[in-house]
């Protein structure tokens, strides 16, 4: 944009627009911003003349977003975001005083996985801050340069992004999982099997696919799915009691297998390891938070390969 174009534009509205679109009701929006009631109703005027849209509009006796509010409202989330950091950056970073929140998409497998690590960790070395595990979903991959311009990064595996900064923090393996009374299978199970029974899969579609299921694609095998859930840790509780077979990390097979009522088995192919990885875009490279982030979270693999007894290196 032309730095001149700045000019024109009142960045104490863009509160107002993030309430407005969240809330859809100009009460609501002027009590999470703290104005009254008339200076959101100005606000809201202004906007709609800087967009030539109504942005909110009645129906009955509510307010419904128009195809135009729509679309703002995940860019106003993620520009109040980029706002934030930027006034939020200092030349040095000191832990022990710290009130910064850091934010990282993340899976609920992960997030089981390392967040008590990463939490005590965080909680022991910078007490005043905070972690905000944002749930991940496929749209965040698709658009990934742009969702992680708003956030410190996201936790997943390698197999699904390129061309950004990252580091490893552990390393899982795929195991399958079945219910315990399911004595169809054998152990391991064969091909045969994984071709036959009905699946639990994970978020799916054209991003969203494992590279273990990838890899069994490209062996001739097309997973049924039966069910699709966006959770690792509902999958135990979708297989236990069925023929339903999945893929799941084995850290979370250990942990949820005996409470599920499902068993473990070792994949009856050369399934691909799992490195689970922190990425990040290149804009935070030089923060000096970001980097202290980056150390407490090489830390906290490091206790989570202990703790399970991960491969290193």
């Amino acid at each position: 944009m032309d730095v001149r174009a700045l000019r024109n534009l009142d960045l104490n509205l863009l509160p107002s627009l993030d309430a407005l679109l969240e809330e859809r009701n100009v009460s609501r929006a002027a009590d999470r911003v703290g104005v009254s009631q008339p200076s959101m109703s100005a606000a809201l005027g202004k906007l709609r003349r800087h967009f030539g849209d109504e942005l909110l509009q009645r129906s009955g006796n509510r307010y419904h977003l128009t195809a135009l509010a729509a679309q703002l409202a995940g860019r106003t989330k993620a520009a109040l975001a980029g706002v934030e950091r930027v006034f939020d950056a200092a030349p040095d970073f000191d832990p022990a005083a710290s009130r910064r929140e850091f934010t990282l998409f993340t899976s609920d497998y992960a997030a089981l996985v390392l967040g008590r690590q990463l939490s005590e960790l965080v909680a022991e070395r910078a007490p005043h801050a905070r972690l905000h595990f944002e749930q991940n979903v496929p749209q965040v991959v698709e658009h990934i340069d742009e969702a992680l311009r708003t956030v410190d990064g996201i936790m997943m595996p390698h197999g699904f992004l390129d061309e950004l900064p990252a580091q490893d923090l552990y390393t899982d393996e795929w195991v399958c999982v079945v219910s315990e009374d399911n004595e169809r299978i054998g152990e391991p199970p064969t091909l045969d099997d994984l071709a036959e029974l009905p699946w639990v899969a994970t978020y799916r579609g054209p991003h969203a696919y494992t590279p273990a299921i990838r890899q069994l694609k490209m062996l001739g095998i097309e997973p049924h799915v039966q069910v699709a859930v966006e959770s690792f840790l509902a999958v135990p509780f979708l297989i236990s009691g069925t023929p339903r077979v999945a893929l799941l990390q084995k850290t979370l097979a250990r942990r949820l297998g005996p409470s599920a009522d499902v068993r473990a088995l070792p994949c009856p192919w050369d399934v691909l390891p799992l490195p689970e990885a922190f990425w990040w875009h290149p804009l935070h490279d030089a923060d000096p938070a970001h980097l202290w982030l980056r150390e407490v979270l090489r830390e906290a693999g490091r206790q989570v390969t202990a703790r399970y007894g991960l491969p290193t290196g």
